[in-house]
């Protein structure tokens, strides 16, 4: 099933729900398509058909709460954050690694964690970089947001482009 690009009322861009979810929204009068491609699917029941939309828009405004605002601090999210490369030498990364060690009381936190290669890690151990003289390429941070989770979308609708942020 393709997918569906839910807007709030705002048209703030809230998820990605099933063509089946976006229909069923339509029909309980929760929310409205916006953007219908030039052929779209079609859902058919006893006594209807109905065009999936490629962007449905809720009537009413859904407040998300801040928690949704900062991505949990996950190896898969890490990774996404650094694009896949290494702080260290921007190779490949396959391992996270903790800017100050756990060890010297290094929290688990976005801002102390990056992604690094095995090599580089297992060479860093549970130094200080200031103590081996590295540096990294660049600082590690806090997701921006919402907006955080629309930077990887794989294949995104071009029909969306104009509801998703500019950093997508």
């Amino acid at each position: 099933m393709a997918r569906v690009l839910l807007l709030n009322a705002t048209y703030e861009p809230l998820q990605l729900v099933s063509e089946r979810r976006a229909v069923v929204l339509m029909l309980a009068g929760r929310a409205e398509p916006i953007v219908v491609p030039d052929e779209p699917a079609l859902m058919h029941s006893a006594k209807m058909t109905i065009e999936v939309p490629a962007i449905v828009r809720l009537h009413e405004m859904v407040k998300l709460p801040s928690k949704v605002r900062t991505p949990p601090l996950t190896r898969r999210s890490l990774l996404l954050r650094d694009g896949n490369r290494c702080a260290y030498c921007l190779e490949i990364a396959d391992t996270i690694d903790h800017v100050i060690p756990r060890s010297r009381g290094g929290k688990h936190e976005w801002t102390n964690v990056v992604a690094a290669c095995r090599r580089h890690n297992m060479q860093k151990g549970d130094r200080l970089l200031e103590e081996i003289g590295w540096s990294m390429h660049f600082e590690p941070r806090i997701p921006d947001g919402p907006w955080w989770r629309w930077r990887h979308l794989s294949d995104p609708d071009p029909l969306w482009a104009p509801y998703l942020p500019k950093a997508s």
